[in-house]
């Protein structure tokens, strides 16, 4: 994994001013330093200036970049940043046709991929990708991002100039280019966040690749072409024959996703999607005489104050060392204290370069780093549920009866929150319905659906379109803040290809939340983890920390000055100090003590980078 930056310019000669923009490329690459410690640098062509900052993974010696090939006199240059899992396929198939490789690396086969088949190279990949590459032959940039946008892009267009960076605060180092709020963005913000619309920036004029699509850049302007979808179509499997696919289907992008020529582990929380992964790897791993290395995470006295609830029925303190015993893993035990939870906070904003998921952003900034002090790369559940249906919303009547995002059903909190002016000037609900239906739209429906079929594929294609998606974001940025690579295998396009189609009733056999999974490992796993109910991603029950953050949303309300109090209504804002607010922010895991947190991260964020609002 890696950070790649750049910009792109077909009305002047960049090499005229090399030194120039040689400095400006080195402070937008400065700012992603995180996402690449081992290496990083520099190319200054006729029309486009590349960054990059490496993270080794694969061929660590030779993979360096921007990396350079010339094929019948034209000079094609990449810098990428991700992991390809069909590399060893697709450099077989270009040896057929003569090429002929020089390291071991993605990247030579990504770029030789492109040259051989152009812009058709997207539709073979099989990974987690963003990259651009400069062709002289075509006289035209090529920028890919990879099918659920595992992989960040953004860019932004100031005059004849195209700036790119994996992360925003990158774009913010090249000259005129800066943190501007307009009415979408507060929006964005207000209606959505920690979601955000597919392309859309937050920032003024900031726009993002959205996945699945490529973008071509020349001296005529820019065209972006989405290279892949989910088809919707009748399922003709049997059940037997639909286990059968989908075990081969997760086994194959597990034992895919293990190729590393660094240390490898998983995280492992004991429930049913990471205990796959694990429990595949560690077989793998057996056969090379190997033991698998795993990490499980909990808070600082959690199971002091857990308490049950129907989105979180157990914690996973009891499960782990099942899963632990049964498959010999060398394993660790990472507890994030509730002083380091909310020290992270800001740490975690400025990893993601806009207000997250607060706490839970913030442990999993710490777990990844504590992680990376013995491995480089790990292997995550993250996906499953979208694709399996794991959620609860894939099962609740309100979901089925509400006109709007099923993880925020009411947006209340939200428009309380606000001035009375700002709460009038964005209209929120309306943007939330537009932002809906715009996806609604876009949902592939089987003519031979029933109604309620019609509508568990749009839960299921919101699922993965929005809530994969923040997730998905939300892990790239806190593994890569720590020079972590976490790869998601459940995340491969293959599996959400054919499960698109299967009937719920296969996908929930016999009644059981995501029973045709459970029944495709059958064996695989010990029957008490395989049939263990859904637990998410873990939040403290503490009160310490809701004491602590508390504390620090009191110091924001009693200073008049905060930038917050722009758009936020003080009275407002000390109203959550007094649990005023019974609804979530996002999801079921925001809560009180999480939106306090949010909100401390907002006013933050809009100090430290120094956001302009524009109405």
């Amino acid at each position: 994994m890696c950070g790649i930056c750049g910009f792109i310019n077909f009305k002047t000669n960049l090499v005229r001013n090399e030194r120039e923009n040689l400095a400006v490329a080195h402070r937008m690459a400065e700012k992603l330093r995180h996402r690449g410690p081992d290496s990083w640098g520099e190319w200054v062509g006729e029309h486009a200036v590349f960054a990059h900052s490496r993270l080794a993974v694969i061929d660590v010696e030779n993979g360096l970049q921007p990396m350079k090939r010339t094929v019948e006199g034209h000079e094609f240059v990449i810098t990428y940043n991700g992991e390809l899992y069909n590399t060893n396929d697709i450099r077989d198939d270009l040896k057929s046709h003569g090429y002929e490789f020089t390291t071991t690396s993605d990247t030579e086969v990504l770029l030789y991929a492109y040259i051989h088949y152009g812009e058709k190279c997207a539709e073979m990949l099989n990974g987690i990708y963003a990259f651009v590459i400069w062709d002289s032959m075509r006289q035209r940039i090529f920028a890919c991002r990879d099918r659920f946008g595992v992989k960040p892009f953004f860019y932004t267009q100031k005059n004849d100039v195209t700036v790119f960076a994996s992360e925003l605060k990158s774009l913010f180092e090249y000259p005129d280019v800066s943190a501007v709020l307009d009415k979408t963005g507060l929006c964005e913000l207000f209606a959505l966040s920690p979601a955000r619309t597919q392309g859309v920036g937050v920032f003024k004029d900031v726009r993002e690749l959205r996945p699945a699509r490529y973008m071509i850049i020349n001296r005529h302007g820019m065209t972006i072409k989405k290279y892949w979808s989910l088809v919707s179509g009748e399922h003709k499997d049997s059940y037997e024959e639909t286990i059968e696919k989908v075990r081969s289907l997760v086994y194959d992008s597990v034992k895919r996703q293990l190729i590393s020529d660094v240390p490898i582990a998983t995280f492992l929380s004991g429930g049913l999607d990471s205990s796959i992964i694990t429990a595949i790897g560690a077989m793998e791993m057996k056969k090379k005489g190997e033991r698998i290395s795993t990490y499980s995470f909990d808070y600082e006295d959690n199971n002091k104050y857990f308490k049950a609830s129907h989105f979180q029925p157990d914690s996973d303190t009891k499960w782990v060392p099942r899963m632990v015993e049964a498959f010999n893993t060398n394993h660790t035990y990472l507890v994030c204290p509730n002083n380091v939870l909310t020290e992270l906070l800001e740490e975690a904003l400025l990893a993601k370069d806009l207000p997250g998921m607060a706490d839970v952003d913030a442990s999993l900034l710490y777990f990844c780093r504590e992680v990376k002090k013995n491995h480089t790369v790990v292997l995550s559940g993250e996906c499953s549920d979208e694709i399996f249906g794991g959620y609860p919303w894939f099962r609740e009547k309100k979901a089925f009866e509400t006109h709007g995002f099923p993880w925020c059903y009411d947006l209340s909190i939200r428009n309380n929150i606000l001035l009375d002016s700002v709460r009038e000037t964005l209209d929120i609900d309306n943007y939330s319905r537009m932002r809906y239906e715009e996806s609604i739209a876009e949902v592939p429906i089987f003519d031979g659906d029933n109604d309620e079929e019609k509508r568990r594929r749009e839960i299921s294609y919101l699922n993965i379109n929005w809530f994969m998606t923040n997730l998905l974001d939300r892990k790239d940025r806190m593994s890569m803040a720590s020079g972590l690579e976490v790869r998601v295998p459940f995340c491969d396009h293959r599996i959400a290809e054919y499960m698109y189609s299967v009937p719920w009733e296969m996908k929930e056999y016999k009644g059981m939340e995501k029973g045709l999974l459970r029944h495709a490992v059958e064996g695989l796993l010990p029957d008490e983890i395989r049939l263990r109910k859904k637990s998410p991603y873990p939040k403290t029950h503490n009160p310490q920390y809701t004491s602590i953050v508390s504390g620090m949303l009191k110091e924001i309300t009693d200073n008049s000055d905060a930038p917050i109090f722009d758009l936020v209504d003080r009275n407002a804002l000390t109203g959550l100090l007094n649990d005023e607010f019974t609804q979530p922010w996002y999801g079921q895991l925001m809560t009180g003590p999480q939106t306090m947190a949010y909100m401390i991260q907002l006013n933050y964020w809009l100090e430290k980078y120094r956001v302009k609002i524009s109405l």
